[in-house]
């Protein structure tokens, strides 16, 4: 089996995790809050020192100071967003209820600032940023499904807390008590255990502790260089701020190294330090973490994902000044497996390659100090003070690019595959809930569903008019003669296919955009009207389908009144099906409007018509010339009410002639079908049987 599918498998497989949705989802609702840090950041750190002179003295720093309480309001408080977010991310796809979101959402802020250590004595600030990424993602998702798990004990049946004469929202606030308090209890006493234990003054200590203990053997050279990467880019894949997590690391053993190359270049000496802070922001750490540089530049060329590319245009700027959270958080980078390999992998190769070209000669010591936001090339240039230095990182940008290439393609391939999965779990369950969410906006939905509906709204809006398409369906005689066709909508989405039409009309119409899109279907209709009838034939009915919302709108008479003075409908043999699905009310304003309808020419035909009162309703104005048989009777012939569907469609078909109108009956399957509706009075057909709904150009 091919290496590339076992790890897409492994990949999709773990991506639907109920654990890996929740840190994505809850990563993706942060990135307005990551955006708006980012540029605070960038703004408040600029690399030019004359900026810097600015904006620090200027009003006493009033320029600094409001970037700053900006950036501390954001990247400042991270951690307690990630915590937020990923806990409310979790529950929405475990429960339904607000209240129980809530409560999730207290324990896990709760557990949170017990395991950093935040309020240990007083409250302490310095561990609510990217510092205690990894505390977040496991109060976030720990406190939560233990706060579910004690909610649906200690609230079903006669251990449910209620107070007799308080209003729901108290008693529902009540229900949140007790696995609060279970919460709260429990990871304070894992906190106070670990404190006791590791004489530490947090959970959060402790592992700061471990990590930088790590280092404290060996000397300072390639391997500690080497495993100080890797293990910075692997905490990063796990949720833990890396830079900052090993920030003691960096400035203990490897920041010193400016100032010693420093002193020989002053004493007249040549400087011998290959690793410093200088070193890793500008030839390792390019872009970021994971010298997500060379990731962006491979997303905007050979990603094909619209998403992606979407979000390497709004990464870019903040990139350019390495300041990737945005990226690492939107795509996402951190527990994705597919990003495993190459997260690791390049910032190891560009550590190789920089320190072999400067510990040979081949580029020049590091002797400048050079601001962590100063972009690539530019940072290689001041730190070296050489072109060199901006080769160096162009090769390493190079590099990076072709190990990111392959899994680009394979994350592309990832995405598509769950997408369409989501599609098709949601095209189900619109099925079949259709007549349920018949009155109900899909886009409001507090669920999965709902947030689909969201995206497919979104995309339904741009696509109205550049990707909507025509098909059309024969109707023919008995004798396999066509007399007329039926114009179709069709949204052709990139990635799905043809979308289920009925579920178009829906999101159209939550979106407002209903009269617009049936608007540009007519106009489409008259446009290839002549098309049309030379591949059916001449003399052929050419209908239209139009709700009865639309039809009574001034808008849209309007825009049938310029077109008939272009075309000029008379004879054309134009017909309108205004659709029983939206009720028509017949008023005296509408049935004036029906009027003027038929006076351009046009003719009106009853879609969907059953025995129901507004189906009669229509008929004793005379303002319809056509009946199609609402098909549910049709697929009702083939079931056990077969003779009752038929006695129905018999008292149409005698109804339909005393009015000299044309009877269609639709979704006709097979012969079977076909003649029994021929025995009982019905002479015109549309179906599968003779023919699919077929875009114009493929019409033989």
């Amino acid at each position: 089996m091919n290496k590339n599918n076992v790890l897409l498998k492994m990949a999709t497989r773990a991506s639907q995790s109920t654990i890996v949705r929740s840190i994505r989802n809850g990563l993706v609702n942060m990135i307005p809050v990551i955006i708006i840090g980012a540029f605070a950041l960038i703004l408040k750190e600029f690399p030019v020192a004359a900026y810097k002179e600015f904006i620090n003295t200027f009003a006493d720093g009033f320029i600094y100071n409001f970037f700053a309480f900006i950036n501390n309001a954001t990247f400042g408080m991270l951690s307690v967003y990630m915590t937020f977010s990923i806990s409310r991310a979790f529950m929405k796809i475990k429960a339904d209820s607000a209240i129980v979101h809530s409560g999730a959402i207290f324990s896990s802020l709760i557990a949170f600032f017990i395991l950093t250590g935040s309020v240990a004595e007083g409250f302490v600030v310095g561990n609510l940023g990217p510092k205690s990424m990894l505390i977040a993602i496991a109060s976030g998702l720990g406190a939560s499904a233990l706060y579910l798990k004690l909610y649906q004990v200690l609230n079903s049946g006669k251990t449910r807390l209620l107070t007799r004469g308080a209003d729901r929202n108290l008693n529902n606030a009540l229900t949140t008590l007790f696995p609060i308090l279970i919460v709260a209890g429990v990871f304070a006493l894992f906190d106070t255990i670990v404190v006791r234990i590791f004489d530490k003054d947090s959970f959060h200590d402790l592992y700061q502790a471990l990590l930088n203990g790590m280092f404290s053997r060996g000397e300072t050279g390639f391997f500690k260089g080497f495993f100080f990467v890797f293990l910075s880019s692997l905490l990063w894949f796990f949720g833990v701020h890396g830079s900052d997590a090993l920030e003691g690391v960096m400035q203990t053993f490897f920041a010193t190294g400016l100032a010693h190359n420093q002193e020989l270049v002053a004493a007249g000496l040549a400087p011998d330090a290959v690793l410093t802070k200088e070193f890793f922001d500008c030839f390792v750490l390019m872009g970021g973490c994971g010298a997500t540089i060379c990731l962006l530049i491979a997303i905007l060329i050979f990603s094909k994902n619209r998403a992606s590319k979407g979000l390497g245009l709004t990464a870019t700027f903040p990139m350019v000044f390495n300041i990737n959270e945005l990226m690492v958080f939107g795509l996402p980078i951190i527990f994705n497996p597919i990003m495993l390999i190459p997260f690791l992998l390049v910032p190891l190769a560009c550590y190789s390659i920089a320190y072999l070209a400067i510990a040979t000669g081949i580029v020049p010591m590091i002797v400048n100090e050079v601001a962590w936001t100063t972009p690539v090339l530019i940072g290689g240039y001041y730190a070296t003070g050489s072109i060199a230095g901006s080769l160096l990182q162009l090769f390493n940008i190079a590099v990076g690019v072709a190990i990111y290439f392959p899994f680009i393609k394979l994350l592309d391939r990832q995405s598509l595959k769950i997408t369409e999965n989501n599609y098709n779990e949601f095209v189900t369950f619109y099925k079949e809930n259709e007549q349920s969410l018949q009155y109900e906006k899909l886009i409001n939905l507090n669920n999965v569903y709902g947030d689909f509906a969201k995206e497919l709204s979104a995309e339904v809006r741009y696509d109205l008019r550049t990707n909507m398409n025509i098909y059309y369906q024969g109707q023919y005689d008995y004798d396999g003669k066509c007399v007329g066709v039926e114009a179709l909508m069709r949204w052709h989405h990139p990635i799905f296919g043809n979308i289920y039409p009925p579920l178009v009309v829906k999101l159209v119409t939550e979106c407002g955009l209903l009269t617009e899109l049936e608007e540009a279907i007519f106009e489409r209709v008259l446009e290839e009207r002549e098309e049309v009838l030379r591949k059916y034939g001449e003399g052929i009915k050419i209908s239209v389908n139009i709700t009865g919302t639309t039809i009574v709108k001034e808008e849209f008479l309007s825009m049938l009144e310029k077109k008939n003075e272009e075309y000029g409908f008379e004879g054309k043999n134009i017909c309108i099906e205004v659709t029983e699905k939206e009720d028509l009310p017949l008023t005296d304003v509408n049935v004036e409007i029906l009027r003027r309808v038929r006076a351009m020419g046009l003719g009106l035909a009853i879609d969907d018509f059953s025995m129901g009162q507004t189906s009669i309703n229509y008929l004793k104005y005379n303002l319809f010339t056509v009946i199609k048989i609402d098909g549910t009777l049709v697929q009702g012939l083939s079931t056990s009410s077969s003779k009752n569907c038929q006695e129905i469609i018999s008292s149409i078909a005698e109804l339909a002639s005393s009015l000299s109108m044309m009877v269609i009956a639709e979704f006709i399957q097979n012969n079977e079908e076909k003649d029994i509706l021929h025995d009982i009075g019905i002479k015109y057909y549309q179906g599968y049987l003779f023919s699919e709904p077929t875009p114009l150009k493929k019409v033989e």
